[in-house]
């Protein structure tokens, strides 16, 4: 027997009987380092199958659009009335004198001006939302009357300021300028409805920009 012969037995030796696992040490691809492809959890093109079943990516649905379309026309219908009433003096309301009469009560030096402002762009956003046009301009105009409405009535000694309904319109514009007009809109098809993240930030920024303005120059 030559000496390479006797090696081989004596391998051969140490790794028969028991207490050895001759599957698991052999040269051969195993089932705890198989190659990708082989066992269970895989296809016979090799292809890595997950067995975890996958989550649905969240989508837009229906009931969103059906939500922002009661939002829009809702905030829009209300503020095309408070248009009416400030510039027409329709729906009981004041008029432009009237109402650049409660301007001037406020401090500012140039009420009829800001009045027939402030009712325009009322009657304006108002009934652009209600159709879903223009929905980032529309809101941002809804928005800033509403900055400037809590800024010359909250009362901190109230409840809230005093100054919930402003409060509330101004976060159903400040929501829609960040979402957009929804599907049920004219807007469905434009670029600020399918991104409206982007236009809702420069919108934003033109609301807080115009009521700062208002707030120091005509005040």
């Amino acid at each position: 027997m030559s000496t390479d012969d006797f090696h081989r037995s004596s391998d051969a030796a140490k790794t028969a009987g028991n207490g050895y696992d001759t599957v698991a040490y052999d040269t051969g691809p195993t089932t705890a380092f198989a190659a990708p492809g082989a066992g269970e959890g895989h296809d016979d093109g090799g292809s890595y199958a997950d067995p975890a079943p996958r989550r649905t990516p969240h989508q837009w649905n229906a009931g969103l659009d059906l939500g922002l379309l009661v939002l829009r026309v809702t905030v829009g219908a209300l503020f095309v009335a408070h248009g009416l009433q400030k510039v027409f003096g329709l729906l009981g309301g004041p008029g432009i004198s009237g109402f650049a009469d409660a301007l001037g009560g406020y401090g500012f030096t140039r009420p009829t001006l800001l009045a027939w402002v402030t009712g325009i762009t009322e009657l304006g956003a108002g009934a652009l939302l209600v159709v879903g046009l223009f929905t980032p301009a529309a809101a941002a105009g809804v928005l800033g009357v509403m900055a400037n409405a809590i800024y010359v009535n909250i009362d901190f000694g109230a409840f809230a300021g005093g100054v919930e309904k402003e409060v509330v319109f101004a976060a159903a514009a400040f929501a829609l300028l960040f979402t957009g007009a929804g599907r049920i809109s004219i807007d469905k098809n434009t670029p600020w409805c399918r991104k409206p993240l982007p236009f809702g930030f420069v919108f934003l920024l033109i609301a807080a920009g115009l009521s700062v303005v208002t707030l120091l120059v005509l005040r």
